[in-house]
């Protein structure tokens, strides 16, 4: 191959280098900013390993198929082989991340590579360190990222990979993602199509715990009347999870005021919906002191609380490799390896096996399904420290509505997660209220930027686009002890997953287009929490009731109320028919109309005690007892009679 020369004649190199060198980002292959048609190679396994799987933490299928497999690999094993990105403009290329293929069932992987860059792509430089062709070493295994930096950055508009040596009971495979700086080029047609830009002045970057900790508390401090900072408990490494409430009264319940929940980093390296709460907070502090109408509304009218990490432990880990270099894996799980979304009490096949006995609702009932004892005596190698802080946290708090922020995918999951039969990974499992968490799920999926496109590249392997962006959890792989189960079933709270994007720890450089990608859609889901009808239930003399149950004619899942008496159920527009009952009072029904517009529908009760209840409570107030007639002896027999009596029962037999 030529070694013609590859700078751009009008550019000083020097500068260019001095500009850029420090800190390129990546290209955008596993971001897919980079489309499949600027990847190429010399010759492909087949279409399911082709180019365009060449991109890095891409995840293969269970079942690996033709379409959707886990690299590039190339369809012989020879040193002529290459993978090319084309950039579409000028770039000063810097440096190179490899993987081996994601799969069960191969292990491929190059082991070293050369490098060579091009103006036209028809001639070729390669990229030397001094007087030699320089060899970089690539993987000794298939999931953990190995980056090169190139000695010299170099600039070209394509760039190739070319494998030199692999693991020899495999083959060429690859998972790339180039870093570098493209150059500034305003006529740049891709460029112009593909620019995000926001307005918003925030801070778009990768907190540590100590700064995300510094940030909310500039938060605070900058909005001190209707924002608090407290902590839910600590992590397994004595971490405290941190969370903001925004509130016009902060610190404390309104009647009648919802109570939301956004919850992000139960797994650590999913950093992306992290930095988006930490966004989210700071947005709704700068807008609500603007004077913003809509965010006004939303504080005024609702107590939100975020938790921005739940599991600090595990972000601290990918943090210490930064973007890119934590693969698929790093940091997912608790300090003790347990995977806190799922970590939570399978109520599912309690409540399941109850209704199979027809115990529901006489003996069990169809909402807060208690806890099991066997759960909390379970030692922490089972339950993780965190799990156990966000069920008191939880229990604590009457939440109404809730979302965790996940990473890795672009699709809303709503319950159940958990699958009735225990025979197949993948079933639909709806809840009594599906059509209510399919309209919450594709509020937020609907007003993302990307999630319903149904012109956008899958993430991986499922083309969530063509189901609305939305998806029932058990559809896509079924799990058991999910936090959005255990919320359903145990809690009042209806809650959903949000998969934000398919690049779990993006460069620092793409959080500003993935905060426009996500702002909508982070504020719709929270104004829906005030879909359906509120109320309070009162007995006849004014006072709430705590633990009332509101039923939904037709609907086969209850709610309680509050402290207070308060209460929310979440229902899509129509008539329903309501009833509030309690212990020791007359169940009391009406019909309550839900609109179309926001804004839930007032449904007030008012409840008479029993005339059971009233007498014990007339009784014990006056501190008397219910008389208790003395127990009559039974009349004995004389012992003439009891043998006259023998004497017949003997003959009868």
């Amino acid at each position: 191959e030529s070694q013609g020369n590859t700078s751009c004649p009008c550019i000083q190199c020097g500068d260019v280098v001095m500009l850029f060198h420090s800190d390129c980002p990546p290209l955008g292959l596993e971001t897919l900013k980079i489309d499949d048609f600027q990847l190429h190679a010399s010759t492909i396994k087949r279409y399911g390993l082709g180019a365009h799987r060449g991109r890095l933490n891409i995840q293969a299928g269970l079942f690996e198929d033709d379409f959707y497999d886990g690299a590039w690999c190339a369809g012989r094993n020879d040193p002529l082989q290459w993978f090319e990105v084309d950039a579409r403009r000028l770039t000063m290329f810097t440096g190179i991340i490899t993987q081996g293929r994601n799969s069960l069932w191969s292990s491929d992987w190059v082991t070293s590579y050369k490098v060579r860059v091009s103006n036209d792509s028809h001639t070729w430089v390669t990229i030397r360190n001094r007087s030699q062709d320089m060899v970089f070493p690539g993987n000794i295994e298939k999931e953990i990222p190995v980056l090169n930096r190139l000695p010299t950055p170099v600039v070209g508009r394509y760039i190739r990979v070319n494998p030199r040596s692999w693991y020899p009971g495999g083959g060429i495979c690859m998972r790339v993602e180039v870093l570098g700086c493209p150059l500034p080029d305003p006529n740049n047609y891709y460029h112009r199509r593909n620019e995000i830009t926001t307005t918003d002045n925030l801070d778009f970057k990768h907190h540590s715990y100590k700064e995300m900790r510094q940030l909310m508390k500039v938060v605070n401090e900058m909005c001190p009347n209707f924002t608090r900072i407290y902590n839910i408990g600590k992590s397994h490494n004595g971490l405290k999870l941190y969370a903001i409430e925004i509130s016009d009264n902060p610190g404390e319940h309104e009647l009648g005021e919802p109570e939301f929940r956004y919850t992000a980093g139960s797994h650590g390296n999913e950093v992306l919906g992290r930095e988006l709460l930490l966004l989210l907070m700071q947005f709704m502090c700068q807008e609500y002191l603007s004077g913003n109408p809509r965010i006004r509304h939303l504080v005024d009218e609702t107590r939100i609380h975020l938790v921005p990490s739940v599991n600090p432990d595990g972000y601290e880990k990918v943090f210490e490799v930064g973007s890119e270099l934590g693969g698929w894996s790093l940091g997912r799980w608790s300090q003790d390896g347990l995977d806190i979304h799922h970590n939570f009490p399978d109520l599912n096949s309690i409540l399941w096996e109850a209704e199979v006995r027809k115990w529901v609702p006489r003996k069990v009932f169809n909402h807060h399904v208690p806890i099991p004892e066997w759960y909390y005596s379970r030692n922490e190698t089972v339950i993780a420290v965190e799990t156990r802080v966000l069920i008191t946290w939880m229990e604590k708090i009457p939440f109404v509505l809730g979302g965790n922020l996940q990473g890795g995918e672009l699709v809303v999951t709503f319950p159940y997660d958990k699958a009735r039969s225990q025979s197949r990974i993948q079933d639909s499992s709806s809840t009594p209220d599906d059509h209510v968490f399919r309209w919450l799920a594709f509020s937020y999926a609907s007003t993302h930027r990307l999630m319903t496109d149904a012109s956008r590249r899958v993430c991986h392997t499922e083309d969530f686009a063509k189901e609305d962006g939305t998806i029932n959890g058990a559809s896509w792989h079924t799990a058991a002890g999910s936090m959005n189960d255990f919320s359903y079933l145990h809690t009042n709270c209806f809650e959903l997953s949000m998969y934000v994007g398919c690049d779990k720890f993006p460069h620092e450089s793409e959080l500003p287009e993935e905060w426009e990608n996500n702002r909508e859609s982070l504020l719709v889901f929270m104004e829906q929490v005030h879909r359906g009808i509120k109320g309070v239930v009162r007995d006849l003399q004014g006072r709430g009731i705590a633990n009332a149950i509101i039923s939904v004619e037709g609907i086969n899942h209850d709610i309680r109320t509050a402290a207070d008496g308060d209460y929310w159920r979440l229902l899509n527009p129509g008539e329903y028919k309501v009833t509030a009952s309690a212990e020791g009072y007359n169940p009391t029904s009406k019909v309550c109309e839900v609109g179309y517009e926001i804004g839930a529908t007032r449904c007030d009760f008012a409840i008479s005690r029993t005339n059971l209840s009233r007498i014990k409570e007339i009784m014990e107030k006056f501190g008397k007892r219910p008389i208790r007639a003395p127990l009559r002896p039974l009349p004995q027999r004389s012992p003439q009679r009891q043998r006259q009596m023998q004497a017949r029962l003997r003959k009868a037999s």
